[in-house]
């Protein structure tokens, strides 16, 4: 990787892979997946493109658009699109990278890809938004289709503009098709899929817990903390208090907030939380609000991991890299029994090292990390069953959905476990790594079907 510019993100996310297999007796019972590695590690296309638009002054705006096609080797690519300012090549092969082995962990026949632009949401009006959603489909829909490539949204990218993007791919190519999932229920979209990635997140977190419990525990008393307040995070913490646990913070990028409240955040204090981040407001509005301002402490500039106490299961669910060393270590203090990623790549390398080392040393008493690329495959899940029902033209109920969710989920967890356990044999008394399971387990899959397909031999 030296032959090209620095990519920070991509490196990070290759590297916490190849760790993970060089570790575990992969390569010794199968040394030609070397070569596989080599290969899947470059995308099969990347596509990058200008997006001009016009903003409600008419002038003339001008972002960068991208679409990584990482893999197909299980199916059409499948990945979201993602936009904000930060947006840039090193990140959406990350994005891309993860999402090849998390699309492989859910069963499904899709493969990995990532996408979206530098263009930022927030300060536009509506009318601007939507000009550069046409604008950006324009070029996108030459690259895209149901069996080729099948977009999400991400981070920036909520319903709303995927009803934009799937309007103007339909006027571009005159095709109905499962083009883009996250689509609205009456227009081919699937029940749950809101919902998905954060109820799919505490769902595998169950299983984490009645593991190391040995059945006898589950969400009922835990205290949680969640970082984030968009989607994820959203109905994470509404599942979790749903199985009773209480909810201890939120957080934006500005800060966070912690409840005072033995109750924890409420199903209310949620919902309203919604519709700040639909009016693209920040969590600060709560300490203004005379309904809401005693209920919460806000700190600013800060994430929640250090500032919510004993808490028993941590969900990072805002964005990458946002739970440092120092911060893992505090968490491990604090008493924290579980963390797994509801945001992509969400822990550092540093944190995982940490956590990871705390599981082998600790036993039965460490801290249990889950990777995202397992524990927030529900999102993508379920995108996965709205191609099934667009192909079939039918439409399944919340509780068709809901149950085939909770067995991917189930299957996630109990794949990466096993796996670990057969290529990474634990000690006695220790908790099998879940993240070394649920590489070895996405890659294998991948390199496997690669080679069939003659990719590498």
């Amino acid at each position: 990787m030296t032959n090209i510019p620095s990519e920070p993100e991509f490196e990070q996310a290759y590297k916490e892979l190849v760790s993970t297999l060089e570790n575990s007796s992969l390569f010794q019972k199968n040394p030609e997946y070397k070569i596989a590695l080599q290969v899947a590690a470059i995308p099969e296309r990347v596509i990058q493109f200008r997006v001009v638009w016009e903003d409600d002054k008419n002038q003339v705006q001008v972002n960068r658009g991208y679409r990584v096609q990482f893999n197909s080797a299980l199916g059409p690519y499948k990945g979201g699109l993602r936009f904000h300012p930060t947006v840039n090549l090193s990140i959406l092969k990350f994005l891309g990278f993860e999402q090849i082995f998390k699309n492989a962990l859910t069963g499904i026949n899709i493969g990995g890809g990532k996408g979206g632009a530098d263009f930022d949401p927030k300060g536009k009006s509506d009318n601007e938004i939507r000009k550069f959603c046409v604008a950006f489909m324009r070029e996108l829909s030459k690259h895209i289709g149901a069996d080729t490539d099948v977009p999400a949204g991400d981070i920036g990218v909520s319903p709303r503009e995927i009803g934009w993007l799937f309007g103007t791919y339909k006027a571009q190519k005159g095709l109905w098709e499962g083009c883009l999932t996250g689509k609205g229920g009456t227009w081919g979209g699937s029940l749950i899929r809101p919902e998905a990635t954060g109820y799919g997140l505490v769902y595998y977190v169950q299983h984490m817990i009645q593991y190391a419990s040995g059945g006898k525990e589950s969400f009922e008393g835990k205290r949680v903390a969640i970082s984030g307040s968009g989607n994820v995070a959203q109905y994470a913490a509404l599942k979790a208090i749903e199985l009773g646990a209480t909810i201890v913070s939120l957080s934006d990028s500005k800060g966070t907030i912690v409840s005072t409240s033995d109750k924890g955040i409420t199903p209310e204090e949620v919902e309203y939380i919604a519709k700040l981040k639909v009016d693209r407001k920040q969590l600060t509005v709560l300490t203004e609000e005379e309904n809401y301002k005693n209920k919460f402490k806000y700190i600013e500039g800060a994430r929640p991991w250090t500032q919510v106490g004993k808490v028993d299961v941590a969900l990072p669910s805002a964005t990458q890299n946002e739970v440092s060393g120092d911060e893992a270590k505090a968490l491990i203090e604090a008493g924290t029994k579980f963390i797994a990623e509801g945001s992509n790549m969400g822990c550092s390398q540093e944190a995982i090292d940490i956590f990871e080392a705390h599981r082998k040393e600790k036993k039965g008493e460490a801290i249990w990390y889950a990777p995202g690329k397992a524990a927030n495959a529900g999102g993508v899940a379920v995108s996965g069953l709205e191609m099934a029902q667009n192909s079939a033209r039918i439409s399944w109920t919340s509780e068709e959905v809901d149950s085939k969710l909770k067995g991917i989920m189930e299957s996630c967890f109990k794949n990466g476990l096993e796996t670990a356990k057969e290529y990474v044999e634990p000690a006695e008394g220790e908790f099998p790594s879940l993240v070394a399971g649920s590489n070895i387990a996405g890659f294998s899959k991948v390199a496997a079907a690669m080679k069939a397909q003659g990719d590498w031999w």
